[in-house]
C-alpha cells in the first residue's frame, strides 16, 4: 500500500517486486472474503512476506480453531509452512504461480484475499496509508469491514433469494 507523506520512513519501505513505495498488510479471510484476522502490525514494504506475517498464523489460531487449512500466497513460501504445521497444527498450503503463466492470472482461492483488498481500499482512509503509527492502521481495517459487512447485512433482499 502506497503510504502518505506524512509516513514516517522508519516505518516504510520499498517493495522491488511490485515497485510501490509504502507499507504491507497482511490478512488473513474466509472463502467469502470476510476479515478473520489482521497481522498486529504493518510493516515496512521492504520486509518479507515470510518475516512480516509470522504472527496472523499464531492470531488466525487463537482467535479461530477449527480452521484446519490455509491457503497463502506464494511470498510465505519456506519455514513458515513447517513451523505453522508443527507448532500450530495449522496446514498452510502455498497457490503458486507456474513457470509457463505469462501476464495476469487468476489463481484459484488467491483471488478472494485480492478482491477483499479492494473492498478496503473502496474505504478513503485506507486507499493510501495515512496512519503515522503502524498499529492504528488495525483499527482502521477492522472498521472498514464492519462497515462493508453491515452494509450487505442491512441491503434488503431481493424477492428471488432466500
Amino acid at each position: 500500500m502506497r503510504a502518505a507523506a506524512t509516513v514516517p520512513a522508519a516505518s516504510r519501505g520499498y517493495d522491488g517486486g511490485k515497485k510501490v513505495p509504502g507499507r504491507k498488510r497482511h490478512i488473513a479471510t474466509d472463502t467469502l472474503g470476510l476479515l478473520l484476522a489482521v497481522a498486529v502490525t504493518v510493516t515496512a514494504a521492504n520486509i518479507g512476506d515470510r518475516d512480516a506475517a509470522a504472527g496472523l498464523p499464531m492470531r488466525l489460531r487463537r482467535l479461530h480453531r477449527d480452521i484446519p487449512l490455509v491457503w497463502a500466497d506464494g511470498g510465505y513460501t519456506g519455514s513458515l509452512v513447517g513451523w505453522c504445521r508443527d507448532k500450530l497444527a495449522l496446514t498452510l498450503e502455498i497457490v503458486k504461480r507456474t513457470d509457463d503463466m505469462a501476464g495476469f492470472v487468476v489463481l484459484p482461492r488467491r483471488w478472494v484475499a485480492e478482491r477483499t483488498f479492494a473492498w478496503l481500499i473502496n474505504s478513503r482512509r485506507l486507499a493510501r496509508d495515512y496512519e503515522t503509527l503502524p498499529a492504528t492502521s488495525e483499527p482502521m481495517i477492522r472498521w472498514s469491514m464492519v462497515t462493508r459487512m453491515s452494509r450487505r447485512l442491512g441491503r434488503p433482499r431481493s424477492a428471488g433469494r432466500y
